[in-house]
């Protein structure tokens, strides 16, 4: 069947044996995540062609809403936060196409340490602990990590950091570099019920070449000429907005190699490993809204917090981060919904009998797509994120929410940071 995607995509590329060939002087877009596809829109508005190649059998990237449940339950298996709403361009988009979200997040009723309910001191000391924490984690000075920063302030503090680290960025508190943290925009969060829906629903008139994994990109002529599964295409410049995990495992070769600064740019970066588990309820055993948000901490274990019934929807889902949670998505996901289902068993108790239905790994540390949440700057690199906006030979442009600068992380900064190199190439190769 012939739809008008297959047709606006048939209109960029003409088959050739080996060869797909876009119109004359085409943009390349390597990666339909929210920052290729907030390129690809900025060049589409400009009158100018561009070729938006995904590896994935889907747009949207790390902003996507799953429904492999069952029964139409969706969870954000990624992105499901409209950070610093107040100057985040999602917030209008969700406003204008009547998307539900609300301002007010989950919050942790109930504290569980080893399997049982946390007592009232144990849980003034964890309070105690977040108290100041972010004067705390303020830099003073070289570009530390937020561990080193936390140190000093006692140990209450370093706890209260390592959460703070594993559930809000996804890595332990050791590799992140406290100067970036704190240039991190904060402001209102808009929680959403289906933002990778969201997405999906706002660019869906863009034509995108799916399940078009790009394999290496030779820029060593006058133009880009990438190599991809389904055959060669040539462009007249790139913009690349892949995970830094992708740059940095060589998943995309580079010919010639990236220059020295560009590599000393990633080399500053990482990714985190921000893992979730979704476990489907039976509402006719638990109501997982009447118990509230919850955190479980176990000694030598993953801390995880657990989100109830989202917008009503019969889940539990689990978040968890850093080292711990690279160790749960290397298990595999039938391993990591167990341990979801007996961290949730404590905290349910005896309605927690048979309530579980099902459950989804969303690994991203191990999705060949990503290789980790998000970009974590190390200690030391703080500045890594604007080096590498460098454009390379001014025809090879990068993009993503790990040049997002204070937008880093989110969905926000990606569809920002698109937007700017697609003006930077329009400077360059004018429609």
């Amino acid at each position: 069947m012939i739809t008008r995607r297959t047709a606006l995509a048939t209109g960029l590329f003409v088959a050739m044996p080996a060869l797909l060939r876009a119109q004359p002087g085409p943009v390349a877009i390597v990666g339909a995540g929210a920052a290729g596809l907030a390129a690809a829109e900025i060049l589409r508005q400009a009158h100018h062609p561009f070729v938006l190649l995904e590896a994935r059998d889907r747009i949207g990237g790390r902003a996507h809403t799953d429904r492999s449940l069952g029964q139409g339950i969706p969870f954000d298996a990624g992105a499901q936060y409209i950070h610093w709403a107040e100057r985040n361009p999602w917030s209008a988009i969700a406003r204008e196409t009547g998307a539900t979200y609300t301002d007010q997040d989950g919050w942790a009723r109930t504290l569980f340490i080893d399997g049982r309910p946390a007592t009232e001191a144990e849980r003034a000391h964890r309070r105690a602990g977040f108290t100041g924490l972010d004067a705390i984690l303020a830099p003073k000075g070289a570009d530390a990590s937020l561990a080193a920063e936390a140190k000093v302030a006692g140990s209450d503090a370093e706890t209260a950091t390592s959460g703070l680290s594993r559930l809000s960025l996804g890595e332990d508190p050791d590799r992140v570099s406290a100067a970036d943290y704190d240039r991190l925009w904060s402001g209102t969060d808009l929680w959403v019920d289906g933002y990778g829906d969201l997405v999906a629903r706002h660019f869906a008139h863009l034509p995108v070449k799916l399940n078009c994994p790009v394999l290496s990109i030779d820029w060593s002529g006058p133009g880009i000429r990438l190599q991809t599964e389904q055959g060669t295409v040539e462009a007249s410049a790139a913009i690349v907005t892949v995970p830094v995990g992708l740059l940095k495992d060589g998943s995309l070769a580079f010919r010639p190699n990236l220059p020295d600064a560009s590599r000393t740019a990633l080399a500053g970066l990482s990714m985190g490993a921000y893992t979730k588990i979704a476990l489907r309820l039976d509402p006719a055993k638990v109501d997982a809204r009447a118990f509230g948000d919850a955190v479980s901490v176990v000694r030598d274990g993953p801390t995880i917090y657990f989100e109830m019934g989202p917008f009503g929807h019969p889940i539990a889902v689990a978040n968890l981060g850093g080292d711990l949670a690279r160790d749960v998505c290397r298990t595999g996901e039938a391993a990591a919904v167990a341990l979801a289902t007996e961290r949730l068993g404590a905290i349910l108790g005896n309605h927690a009998a048979g309530a579980v239905t099902g459950g989804r790994l969303a690994a991203w540390w191990t999705d060949p797509h990503a290789r980790g949440s998000y970009s974590i700057a190390a200690p030391g690199h703080a500045d890594a994120r604007i080096a590498l906006r460098q454009p390379v030979g001014d025809r090879l442009f990068f993009a993503g929410e790990a040049l997002a600068g204070g937008g880093a992380m989110t969905v926000g900064g990606a569809t920002l940071d698109g937007e700017r190199a697609a003006r930077e190439v329009l400077k360059r190769f004018p429609a």
